[in-house]
């Protein structure tokens, strides 16, 4: 048996990237897992993908940040799974520019998919779980505990996600809901929103960036979304089962200087 043997899970944002490596994990772990992204193209191709491997996955299309899609998406994983067990709340985005250019209407788009929809998912998830326990991951970032001039909406966003977990958790357990509530912080990873800013940008701005990736960062390479997939699996399983409003940070040594 697996470590999440028959257990239900949602993920967000899991088209591709640490969402699609999650998902997997997951699935290799004996979970049933509903794949959630507003690529619906990607999604059904991943999830596609995955059930030819004989993993017990299937895929809806979601956009995380409309409320009344969220309870379609809690709905079709009822009746298709069964009773929530794990809730990942992965999906994100990035603008990249600086506070004097970013528009109203950039940071808005940020907080919502980022933060809003976080709350939205919990908020469900808890409905479904407290009765029961369950594990809520919330995807952070090393960018929600520092600063980068190029992503203020994603700083805001991602430590709003933090401190939201936190509340949550602490609710949570006072409650003695048996539900566990966390917050993951990748570093920098190989996803294609990370790879693709790179891509897009100017060859001269690319290559000084993976320069400084490959220097700032002590392991000295960004992380693979498997490895950051192995994290949330910690997460969601009983191996962490007195983890609770904890920030589980994965960057490969970022921080640490």
């Amino acid at each position: 048996m697996g470590r999440l043997h028959e257990r239900v899970c949602l993920i967000t944002g899991a088209a591709k990237g640490i969402g699609l490596a999650t998902a997997e994990l997951f699935a290799r772990e004996g979970a049933y897992v509903l794949l959630t992204d507003i690529d619906e193209v990607a999604g059904q191709e991943a999830a596609s993908v995955l059930s030819e491997q004989g993993l017990r996955v299937s895929f809806h299309r979601h956009d995380v940040t409309d409320q009344e899609q969220w309870l379609t998406v809690m709905t079709a994983c009822e009746n298709r799974h069964g009773a929530l067990d794990v809730l990942v709340n992965n999906a994100g985005i990035g603008e990249f520019c600086d506070v004097e250019h970013l528009s109203l209407a950039q940071w808005r788009r940020t907080l919502a998919c980022n933060l809003d929809s976080v709350f939205l998912g919990t908020q469900l998830a808890i409905e479904r779980m407290k009765s029961r326990g369950g594990s809520i991951i919330n995807v952070a970032s090393i960018e929600g505990l520092i600063g980068e001039p190029l992503v203020p909406g994603y700083n805001a966003s991602k430590g709003g996600v933090r401190l939201f977990t936190r509340s949550v958790a602490a609710h949570c357990a006072r409650q003695r809901y048996a539900i566990r509530v966390n917050a993951l912080c990748p570093g920098y990873v190989e996803t294609p929103m990370v790879l693709g800013a790179l891509a897009a940008a100017p060859e001269s701005e690319a290559k000084a960036m993976s320069d400084y990736l490959s220097q700032r960062i002590p392991m000295g390479r960004m992380a693979r979304p498997t490895e950051i997939a192995k994290a949330m699996l910690f997460l969601a399983s009983d191996d962490s089962s007195y983890m609770t409003g904890a920030d589980l940070i994965v960057d490969g040594g970022y921080l640490a200087q």
